[in-house]
């Protein structure tokens, strides 16, 4: 049985080569994604290179676990070192927001992920992409959810990521 997945990454070292390389991988691994536009903001919680960030939908029938797994790979194969600070430059960041319908941890995975509701980043381009889908926690749609939370405060903007590369 195929779940659908929304996956966040982001990337303020080399950006648009990494965010790249982590598009091709993942469309390697997993067959056909689908992408919010791509944004750029400010780096939260540190002094640092503005991010490139965005969302992708995939579908997968495997465990949590194992697509944690296959995403850390995918970090680590894009010079991703683990055991950095929290808020620190990065490579590729590629985190599990949500997976089908599931709330609460499964294979050391919390979900969903607490991130969408509290990072401009994060809820914007889920929003974008997938506008009537529900979070998980309270059955809202990300587009209602968008609306209600205050994220005044974290600026955000577009910017134009032709993929595939023309």
């Amino acid at each position: 049985m195929s779940h659908q997945v929304f996956l966040s990454l982001g990337s303020n070292i080399d950006r648009d080569h990494n965010i790249r390389a982590g598009l091709d991988a993942l469309a390697l691994r997993f067959g056909e994604i689908g992408l919010s536009p791509v944004y750029e903001s400010e780096a939260v919680g540190f002094n640092g290179e503005p991010f490139l960030n965005l969302v992708v939908v995939l579908y997968t029938d495997v465990s949590v676990g194992e697509l944690a797994q296959a995403l850390r790979d995918i970090e680590a194969d894009h010079g991703r070192v683990r055991g950095e600070k929290k808020f620190s430059s990065r490579t590729l960041d590629i985190d599990i927001l949500t997976y089908a319908d599931k709330a609460g941890e499964f294979d050391g995975v919390t979900l969903p992920r607490d991130e969408i509701v509290k990072h401009a980043f994060v809820l914007k381009p889920l929003a974008d992409l997938a506008p009537d889908a529900r979070y998980p926690l309270t059955g809202e749609s990300y587009a209602a959810l968008l609306k209600k939370t205050d994220l005044s405060n974290q600026s955000l903007w577009t910017v134009s990521f032709p993929w595939p590369s023309p």
